[in-house]
């Protein structure tokens, strides 16, 4: 479809945005009032505008695109299967060989010991299969009263009622009203944030300590699991201390307490491996999975289950009575082989390892000197830039001022996509991005850091 030769004025398709479209994460009183930006086309690394605006996406879609824009092989591969089969579903004792084809290799790059696969549509569902995997795997081992789960405040590990509450989102859980009781949530890593006259790894063992303390708090005959990203995302790229982790991984086993590592953002080469528990050295019981497993070009999630739960799924319990309608969808599953495929034939993740992800910290560690920034971080393709008042104290802008949003906005504006947390700034480009364009992308940062401080001067 053509819209701008149907519908020539992005006006036209902002107030019938307005009119019928009610978005996730958006403040609809202001939407109506600015008008949704109007998405065209993409092509490589950039997105454009019904105004011919072209923009750098530095958030890789939301955290998934990591192949680009416009890839005819992924095209491809879903066109061939919607001709072939464009739907079966996996109940019943039924399965397609797009699903068995793609667990067979998720299992062959999944670290060792993983080899059975769930499929959802997305993270969301995936984490609530989580609950239900682990309570069932207790349940069947002569344990039902390890019920409770420990996660961290500021994680993000989707947006149901159940996947809401694992998370540690407070905006979330003040419109959800009452969590599910089970849930219980610890401080995070955030060394910048909570910790910045600390030691690094004395801040990341003590914050690890407080997992403990919780298993302590709530009784380890109770406590069923604990779940964390490797790296947090939507709660502004908080990258753990290097003593965080295995800390956690001790006091996880020294309790009997399954360790959850949600990838869904740090899966499939955005760390420079293929999964975030690799380069962190995290040893985890179920591994949570999508967003880039298609490169976002359909939607598919899912869990991949080691060894210990997967044992005894297999053998003993009967029934699993959980799943979706779109499990293991045959599309999406065609498009998620053809995704590993480019991987593996281009060598996407060992050039983001080797090349591309040291010019992206370089990049990033050049904005340090701005006036308004307090630090910048990346690890692979995840970066932040800290927005601060005062550089010698870290001490922010008054949240009032919306300073971070107010530097999304210039960045848009000025053809660069970087998401605002806060006044966390936060960045993840497409895995295939060149240094040319990680170039453009740290000038086109620094010019809306810029206009941002030049902003703050006027109206602070």
């Amino acid at each position: 479809m053509n819209v701008e030769a149907d519908h020539p004025a992005a006006t036209d398709w902002q107030a019938r945005d307005t009119r019928h479209y009610l978005h996730p994460f958006t403040d609809h009183h202001d939407l109506g009032q600015a008008g949704a930006r109007i998405i065209e086309r993409a092509e490589g690394c950039y997105i454009y505008d019904l105004d011919g605006h072209r923009v750098l996406d530095g958030m890789s879609g939301l955290w998934c695109v990591n192949l680009g824009y416009g890839r005819e092989d992924l095209v491809a591969a879903a066109t061939r299967q919607l001709s072939e089969l464009p739907y079966y579903n996996s109940f019943f004792q039924t399965a397609h060989p797009p699903a068995i084809a793609l667990a067979e290799r998720i299992a062959a790059i999944a670290p060792e010991g993983f080899d059975l696969v769930f499929y959802a549509g997305s993270g969301s569902e995936a984490n609530d299969t989580n609950i239900k995997l682990v309570r069932r795997y207790w349940d069947l081992v002569g344990r039902p009263d390890k019920r409770h789960f420990i996660s961290r405040r500021n994680a993000y590990h989707g947006s149901t009622v159940a996947a809401g509450s694992l998370g540690g989102m407070g905006p979330m859980h003040e419109q959800l009203g009452p969590m599910v009781n089970f849930i219980h949530h610890v401080e995070q890593p955030y060394h910048f944030g909570l910790g910045h006259d600390q030691d690094p790894e004395a801040f990341g063992l003590a914050q690890a300590r407080l997992v403990e303390k919780k298993i302590l708090e709530l009784g380890a005959e109770q406590v069923a699991a604990f779940i964390g990203e490797p790296v947090q995302g939507a709660g502004g790229v908080i990258i753990p201390p290097a003593s965080y982790w295995p800390e956690v991984q001790r006091i996880c086993r020294k309790y009997d307490v399954l360790l959850i590592a949600d990838e869904v953002i740090t899966g499939f080469g955005r760390l420079g491996e293929w999964f975030g528990c690799t380069k962190l050295g995290i040893e985890p019981d179920l591994i949570t999975f999508a967003k880039g497993v298609t490169s976002g070009y359909l939607p598919l999630g899912g869990v991949i289950v080691g060894e210990r739960v997967a044992a005894v799924m297999r053998t003993q319990g009967g029934e699993f009575a959980h799943g979706y309608t779109y499990s293991g969808h045959p599309a999406a599953c065609a498009v998620a082989l053809a995704t590993l495929d480019a991987l593996e034939r281009e060598r996407v993740i060992e050039r983001g390892r080797e090349e591309i992800a040291p010019a992206f910290a370089r990049a990033l560690a050049g904005l340090a000197d701005h006036p308004i920034v307090g630090e910048t971080r990346s690890i692979g393709l995840m970066g932040a830039v800290e927005l601060v008042a005062d550089k010698a104290t870290g001490e922010r802008f008054h949240k009032d001022l919306g300073v971070g949003m107010k530097c999304r906005n210039f960045c848009f504006d000025n053809g660069l996509v970087m998401r605002a947390v806060g006044d966390s700034m936060i960045v993840a480009p497409p895995l295939v991005i060149t240094p040319a364009q990680i170039d453009e992308l740290a000038e086109k940062a620094r010019h809306c850091l810029d206009l941002t401080a030049a902003w703050v001067a006027k109206n602070a």
